[in-house]
């Protein structure tokens, strides 16, 4: 029997919807990004991404069904990110599922929303090797995760820190680059020198496999700005800033990359997957299938559009939840901090 769902997220600044079927097949897959409602503040703010989602998660909502050529009571479920993410972000996403839910007599699926990124690679490779290994790296969030199996999940290592997408934010921010910072210090760093500056590499202890990347932003503070950031900021030549961006972006790089490397040697993966907006990363992917340590994995780049927030993930994981019975109530709460790890596979939040 074809297993339809739709899924919705709201969890930070992208207002998305999708439905799919049968956990591989996306029908349709919308999204409305405020990257220009939060430019000018250089971050998200919760209150005008609250707003933005309030005005719009029904017309999205409505595009998804119609680009799938799908009727609301024709659904199998609605899942619906719960977590984590900012509280006033959710509950919007929350009330439409809701909403829906109780109209046409559908079952709930909350879903967590790093889960989702995690199981990103199941829309590329329904059939990938296992057990794998996922990096996900985002402006929130950057940690690593073995997956056994659909909904069978273990954490290895998180950042103790900045996540890799805020260093790079917070990095652009100090070079004088436009919001995000991710794309504008990748654009920006194109055909500059990745070795001009020596910038640290954060390993930790030798056998830890989590991240930290608060010291590479100081060393970039402390190369501009002198010890203590006393001096004035400096005037960068066009040739300077696209150095000290590809040499900035390459610290980011070389940890993630020596970080999975780690991970593999300690746990027998046979794939290896990315998801979160970091992944979107044309210098990542590319030293991904360069690191001769990584070869031998079957490597899953799963498509841009998979990457950054969107609601086929969060149908994926519904339909894998719904499989296996795992429903959520009415009374189903938003909650801001992700899971500590293990599996994900709650059936409610109170």
């Amino acid at each position: 029997m074809v297993q339809t769902i739709l899924g919705i997220e709201t969890s930070c600044d992208e207002t998305a919807a999708a439905v799919v079927e049968d956990g591989v097949r996306v029908r349709s897959n919308v999204v409305h990004s405020q990257v220009n409602l939060h430019e000018r503040w250089r971050g998200v703010v919760p209150e005008i991404a609250s707003r933005s989602h309030t005005m719009r998660i029904l017309p999205i909502v409505q595009q998804a069904l119609e680009d799938a050529g799908v009727a609301a009571r024709d659904l199998d479920a609605i899942a619906v990110t719960h977590r984590p993410g900012m509280v006033g972000c959710l509950l919007v996403g929350m009330a439409a599922a809701k909403a829906l839910a109780l109209l046409f007599d559908k079952p709930l699926l909350g879903v967590d929303h790093v889960q989702a990124h995690v199981h990103t690679a199941f829309l590329t490779a329904p059939d990938m090797l296992l057990p794998s290994l996922s990096l996900v790296a985002s402006g929130g969030h950057t940690a690593m995760w073995l997956v056994r199996a659909p909904l069978d999940t273990e954490r290895l290592g998180t950042t103790r820190d900045d996540a890799a997408g805020e260093a790079l934010d917070k990095g652009a921010a100090l070079l004088g680059l436009p919001y995000p910072g991710g794309p504008s210090i990748e654009t920006t760093g194109l055909g500059g020198n990745r070795r001009a500056i020596d910038l640290p590499r954060s390993m930790l202890a030798p056998d830890s496999l989590d991240f930290s990347f608060s010291g590479l932003k100081t060393a970039l503070l402390y190369h501009l700005r002198g010890p203590g950031a006393v001096r004035p900021q400096p005037v960068l030549a066009p040739r300077e800033l696209r150095d000290l961006a590809a040499s900035y972006q390459e610290a980011v790089v070389d940890v993630l990359i020596q970080k999975l490397v780690r991970a593999v040697k300690r746990h027998p993966v046979r794939s290896l997957s990315i998801g979160g907006g970091v992944a979107r990363n044309e210098r990542l992917r590319e030293r991904l299938q360069q690191e001769p340590a990584l070869r031998s994995l079957q490597l899953i780049l799963p498509p841009l559009s998979f990457c950054s927030d969107n609601g086929a993930m969060i149908a994926l994981i519904g339909h894998f939840q719904l499989r296996q019975g795992l429903t959520a109530g009415l009374e189903l709460e938003p909650v801001a901090t992700p899971q500590a790890g293990g599996k994900a596979t709650s059936r409610s939040t109170r």
